[in-house]
């Protein structure tokens, strides 16, 4: 700390429930916030924005909130969480029991020399915008767990550093809950980083206007989650279709190709939900519709489609050619991001391609509106907003511009906007039902009806593994929707038995997934230009269909479609509470089981509901693998029903076509006919 003996006196003022603390160079606000919440904000400008919420929601203030000044010291309690701001500047947050959840780190500890580091840090960029830095003194003994989506393989992120940006595969939504019991959220958009490290925890923005973040206190993980939530918002009710099959690949290049893939698994037999239609379906980029000369009469299609219980779901960029009938209009009314130097191309695929504004009102109206006519109105009800974050080759965040501001300072926040613009246009037609892919969210997203999928992954164990712990954190991170592309994205050859057993792993961990979705770019690769009045060879990828891997392949992944219809009536009340309360529907061990300290590591394991224990096979020529029931239930085998207490660890048989299921305290699921 950077105080020796005797704190100064406190000379801050209260103003209603927040209190107001100024040095030089420095005004801090500090007030409750939602349940069991306490916000702070800081910056060196001496103005703090109390309007610069981003994408929060207001949980308004508990009842029983306190807030006093003591001689040394301010107080404020909220539910379960307490905060002193002390006289020389310094916080503390302590639980109910008066236990220091988390603590300033001031290295400041000499007289009459220049100071090492405070624990608030400020270095001017302009008139109003600076770098920052966020210290907290580091405990050994604590365990991170949130931070969005990445394939870091890290079930425990205790020191680890998470780049704050958004890239494809990579989703930054900076919140973590700590094993010692509390949440905290950076509400900051800019690019950054957080270093949850051994000798420090520090939060780093490379630009923002001042300092905010809130600490959330609860006695377990459920409590902690449902604060959280309240204040970042709880996603819609998932409509029971949404809880069957995707059907996907790159790319199904004509209307009567997606619809001989429908018809098929009508014949067969085979509930499939959603058919996806994926990119380069439209004439150029940035023109929001299908090109007539593959896809003549959309409407009939989805008409089609509708009659066998099957839901387009139709490919959408962010991204606007030059040669676009919309990019003179867009460019005219600021509808594009621009580059702060140079030429605002941002993207090379057919060229250079620009980005619209998801941040500008009028270009998530323009777009939506767009949308609307040569989609929606023609019977499209689901969307597919891929290239989320956006993609930017290169990622020079400091050359861009957005109607929020420049790059450095808003750029995470773009894959909110972009989903808004498509669920606020769906809820205007009056659509309650809105069930949207995403490749990138923020905190919020969860609100607008979106469905997040991992990015382009590559087709192998190591990344299947991986997928596990990014599902996880995920979760944690307020996002209950949530997929992967089943066998991975790049590669993977039906043909090679190496990649079929991948593929039956992962079809069975998918299975176990809130989102049921197959989607690869398969092999072999077209080699023939089929579409010659495009400006580049558009190739599609090889058959990823139930039945393009073999019989025995097909009969397997068609039993777990089969277990995924049997299971809906448990995933709907899944889906119930995560709409009702936030709970999670896939979580790691110990938010189930935060008692039991062994499985504070484990991310190779995990709950689907209260229930069901899922341990996934995540290496190959693997027939068993060592799964740990945890302390505080009993635990039966789904597939023998044999029981085991909790607290061991066991060998679990798991032949090609069986996932090791255990079921809690006895539940009766239909798992296994």
């Amino acid at each position: 700390m950077k105080r020796y003996g005797k704190i100064p006196s406190f000379e801050g003022i209260l103003d209603g429930n927040r209190v107001i603390w100024e040095t030089e160079g420095e005004l801090v606000y500090m007030e409750p916030y939602g349940k069991n919440g306490i916000r702070f904000r800081s910056s060196a400008s001496l103005h703090i924005d109390t309007e610069l919420n981003w994408t929060l929601l207001d949980p308004g203030t508990g009842d029983d909130a306190k807030v006093a000044v003591e001689e040394d010291r301010a107080v404020l309690i909220n539910g379960k969480l307490r905060a002193e701001l002390l006289g020389d500047g310094t916080v503390i947050y302590k639980n109910s029991r008066g236990e220091i959840l988390l603590q300033e780190e001031w290295l400041d500890k000499r007289y009459g020399t220049a100071p090492i580091r405070g624990a608030r840090v400020y270095d001017h960029i302009s008139s109003d915008a600076f770098k920052t830095d966020l210290f907290f003194m580091a405990d050994p003994e604590e365990h991170f767990y949130g931070m969005g989506q990445e394939a870091h393989d890290c079930m425990d992120l205790k020191g680890t550093t998470i780049e704050l940006f958004q890239k494809n595969t990579k989703c930054t939504i900076p919140y973590y809950m700590s094993s010692k019991g509390y949440g905290f959220i950076w509400n900051n958009p800019s690019i950054g980083r957080a270093e949850l490290a051994a000798n420090h925890t520090v939060w780093h923005s490379e630009a923002c206007k001042q300092i905010d973040y809130i600490v959330i206190a609860g006695d377990c993980p459920e409590e902690i989650n449902r604060s959280y939530t309240e204040i970042t918002g709880r996603t819609d009710m998932l409509p029971e279709w949404a809880a069957g099959f995707w059907q996907s690949r790159l790319r199904y290049e004509t209307q009567e190709d997606a619809l001989k893939v429908a018809r098929e698994y009508k014949r067969r037999g085979i509930p499939l939900s959603v058919l996806v239609i994926d990119y380069f379906h439209w004439p150029r980029q940035g023109e929001w519709k299908f090109d007539e000369k593959y896809w003549p009469d959309v409407e009939k299609m989805c008409a089609e489609l509708e009659e066998m219980g099957v839901h387009a779901m139709v490919s959408v960029w962010p991204t606007v050619d030059p040669r676009s009938e919309n990019f003179n209009t867009m460019k005219k009314k600021n509808y594009l991001i621009k580059a702060e130097r140079g030429v605002s191309a941002f993207f090379m695929i057919m060229g250079p391609e620009s980005i619209f504004d998801a941040t500008h009102p009028g270009a998530r109206d323009f777009v939506w509106n767009c949308a609307k006519k040569n989609y929606y109105d023609k019977g499209i009800r689901m969307f597919w907003l891929d290239e989320a974050e956006p993609e930017m080759r290169p990622y020079n965040f400091d050359n861009v511009r957005y109607y929020e501001g420049n790059g450095l300072e808003v750029s995470n926040i773009y894959p909110y906007y972009y989903a808004k613009a498509f669920y606020d246009g769906m809820k205007k037609q009056g659509q309650n039902e809105i069930v949207n892919l995403v490749r990138c969210a923020w905190l919020g997203s969860q609100r607008l009806g979106v469905v997040l999928w991992s990015g382009d992954i590559p087709s192998d164990f190591d990344s299947l593994r991986c997928q596990i712990k990014a599902g996880l954190h995920t979760a944690i991170s307020g996002i209950p929707w949530w997929t992967t592309d089943i066998g991975g994205f790049f590669g993977g050859d039906p043909k090679d038995p190496h990649f079929v057993e991948l593929l039956l792993r992962w079809f069975e961990y998918g299975t176990f997934c809130p989102i049921f979705r197959l989607h690869g770019k398969r092999l072999p690769y077209d080699t023939v230009n089929k579409q010659t009045d495009y400006d580049a060879f558009l190739p599609t990828c090889g058959e990823n269909e139930l039945w393009s891997f073999g019989e025995e392949a097909y009969g397997i992944m068609k039993s777990y479609i089969m277990l995924r219809e049997r299971l809906k009536p448990y995933i709907m009340k899944q889906m119930e509470k995560a709409h009702a309360d936030g709970t999670p529907v896939m979580r790691p061990l110990f938010y189930d089981f935060y008692l039991d300290k062994k499985v504070y590591n484990i991310g190779d394991e995990y709950m689907f509901g209260p229930d069901i224990l899922v341990a996934p096979v995540i290496e190959e020529g693997a027939r068993a693998r060592q799964v740990y029931l945890p302390e505080g239930s009993s635990w039966s085998d789904a597939w023998n029903g044999k029981c085991f207490a909790g607290g061991v660890q066991i060998k679990a048989e798991a032949p090609i076509g069986r996932i090791p299921l255990y079921l809690r305290d006895d539940a009766r699921l239909p798992i296994i006919e």
